[in-house]
């Protein structure tokens, strides 16, 4: 009589494999789709804080500036602004991430002219 020894069969160690496999194939897109709602929010709070310190300069200049260190903000790391519009009679500006494309939120106040996606004074929207 022979000895059998304990162990599984290479059939068995596929299934589990395969079972591994389609597990991952579900739970990836849902991971990248939350990866993409947090850099939406980072996009929405700077774009927050910017808002706040435009009005707190124009408060104690007269005038609204493109000058984030005048402004003295600090964006999240990998965050940029592209202003439209930045003088007295008011601002805007667009905020992107690269890890939040096609992503990107803008936002207005005053007299000038908006950059999509905003179409409201004063109102964050993003796209």
């Amino acid at each position: 009589m022979k000895k059998r020894h304990g162990g599984f069969t290479l059939i068995e160690l596929l299934v589990v494999v395969v079972i591994i496999g389609i597990l991952a194939a579900i739970a990836i897109p849902k991971f990248q789709n939350t990866k993409g709602k947090a850099n939406a929010a980072t996009l929405r709070s700077d774009l927050r804080n910017l808002a706040t310190a435009e009005e707190s300069y124009f408060y104690d200049y007269g005038t609204y500036t493109s000058n984030l260190t005048a402004m003295n903000v600090t964006l999240t790391s990998g965050v940029t602004v592209t202003f439209g519009a930045a003088t007295a009679a008011g601002w805007s500006a667009v905020v992107t991430h690269p890890l939040a494309y096609p992503i990107q939120c803008a936002m207005f106040m005053g007299g000038v002219s908006p950059l999509a996606p905003a179409t409201t004074e004063g109102l964050l929207v993003c796209q």
